[in-house]
């Protein structure tokens, strides 16, 4: 496993249509922890928005790519600069477990320590279909680049966008071969 997306890293389907991915991280994990539940860090890597940090609680997340990194790249046909999504915390356990609501499925994120470092393991279940599972596998590992980048303490270098695309095209090409 490597920190940054390379094609023996993409993740696995685990269920048809439920994807699994995961990342080591710099630790410790209440580090990795904050990036996952205070919204000025997770606006960072992925989405911003207030987590009122009980199970059950109702929260929206705002995504704004291109601010992610400078320049941005291209936008793909069909995204706007802004996105948002209702969702609901289904599981909190601190410094382990978040699961929340996404559309009609739900991604989880669970942290196990791993020496100085912590395994980030992220399920995303209930995908609608074969075309959001390749957008939203490209989309989970660009944000994953973008937040190892972050937690590590390094400028953001990389495009977001054009590394979306990038994926995006692996997995195709993957899919058809």
């Amino acid at each position: 496993m490597s920190d940054l997306a390379t094609l023996s890293a993409y993740g696995e389907l685990i269920e048809p249509l439920t994807l699994k991915i995961q990342r080591l991280l710099p630790g410790p994990v209440d580090r990795v922890w904050a990036y996952l539940t205070q919204s000025e860090l997770r606006r960072q890597w992925l989405a911003a928005g207030q987590m009122e940090m009980k199970s059950g609680a109702p929260f929206e997340l705002v995504w704004r790519n291109d601010e992610l990194s400078d320049p941005p790249g291209t936008r793909p046909d069909g995204f706007g600069a802004e996105h948002r999504l209702e969702s609901r915390i289904l599981a909190l356990e601190p410094n382990r477990k978040l699961a929340f609501t996404w559309n009609q499925g739900e991604v989880s994120f669970e942290l196990e320590p791993a020496g100085d470092k912590v395994l980030l393991t992220v399920i995303h279940r209930r995908l609608p279909d074969q075309a959001q599972l390749l957008n939203v596998s490209a989309g989970w590992h660009a944000h994953l680049d973008v937040l190892v980048t972050r937690i590590s303490g390094k400028p953001q270098t990389a495009s977001f966008w054009d590394g979306w695309s990038r994926l995006k095209a692996e997995y195709e090409k993957r899919l058809s071969a």
